[in-house]
């Protein structure tokens, strides 16, 4: 295992990505809401929206200071808008609670609104240096070809995985802690899941997937459906209240579309979406508390 840790390891520092949240002196801030913009968000997605958010809201307070509606309007197409509504709610606890300061333990981390076991882990590790076993949709990969001799890990997070985790982790505290990211970057560049550059991978020759015979997937991946969902009219949605300050006649969403020339609800109408399909995407972000209802109309909250 030392040669397996060092050789990915000397790998990473040599072969890295230099992105922001990664570079020395980073806060505890930059880390987390990295963390929470790439759940499920490309990187090149990320960055432009991450460096905006830094320039605006520096430090959680900052960002706690503003009211909702700020944060869900910068947070634009990246998806899932809730992310941006928990770090909002995270933002005014750390303010409240912490003194602006992000929390250091995993413990601390996971009490905080949008947490789960991997970001805390990831959180405390990246930004504080602290031990943890961070296991993502990356490194469960790695950890799947390289140890388990399969192509894919299992379709649900397992407990056996976070098991084997831990078990290959290296002792040493430091190490361990480059080790996490260097796995992770691992999966992101070379053990991918479509086409693996295994010809690019340093431990190519201790891969038990390869030793295997590379063999095929034991089922076959789902792909998360986005054209024609809800969750694509929702979207479509969230896009017309971000452009407007005052509230939107709910009406508007209803109607006959074809009958509007914003560009908004241009891009709504192309969906063509049924009605009861705009109706129950209007009524979710209604009760995920995304948008409010008003005598006036819709808009988002404050």
């Amino acid at each position: 295992m030392q040669q397996i840790h060092d050789t990915i390891n000397d790998w990473y520092l040599e072969n890295a990505r230099d992105l922001p949240w990664r570079r020395p002196g980073v806060s505890g801030w930059e880390v987390m809401v990295s963390e929470f913009m790439l759940q499920q968000t490309p990187v090149v997605r990320v960055l432009p929206v991450w460096e905006e958010w830094m320039r605006r809201w520096p430090r959680p307070q900052d960002l706690a200071a503003e009211p909702l509606s700020e944060a869900l309007k910068a947070w634009g197409r990246l998806g899932y808008p809730r992310r941006a509504q928990r770090l909002h709610a995270a933002a005014v606890e750390i303010t409240t609670e912490y003194n602006g300061e992000v929390p250091r333990t995993e413990a601390q981390l996971l009490a905080l609104p949008g947490i789960g076991d991997y970001t805390a882990a990831a959180i405390a590790c990246f930004a504080f240096g602290e031990r943890t076993v961070v296991v993502d949709t990356n490194i469960r990969r790695v950890h799947a070809r390289l140890f388990g001799g399969m192509a894919l890990p299992e379709p649900s997070p397992r407990a056996s995985e976070f098991a084997r985790a831990r078990e290959v982790q290296p002792d040493d505290d430091r190490t361990a802690n480059l080790w996490n990211v260097s796995v992770m970057e691992l999966g992101a560049l070379v053990c991918t899941a479509r086409s693996p550059k295994c010809g690019q991978c340093p431990v190519f020759e201790q891969c038990a997937w390869v030793a295997g015979g590379q063999p095929a997937p034991h089922y076959t991946p789902k792909g998360q459906a986005w054209k024609g969902t809800d969750r694509q009219v929702r979207g479509a949605i969230m896009a017309i209240l971000r452009e407007h300050e005052e509230a939107v006649p709910q009406q508007s969403f209803l109607a006959d579309l074809a009958q509007e020339s914003h560009a908004g609800y241009v891009a709504l109408a192309r969906l063509q979406s049924p009605l009861d399909q705009r109706e129950r995407a209007l009524a979710g972000l209604l009760k995920d508390g995304l948008a409010i209802a008003e005598d006036n109309g819709i808009r988002l909250p404050s």
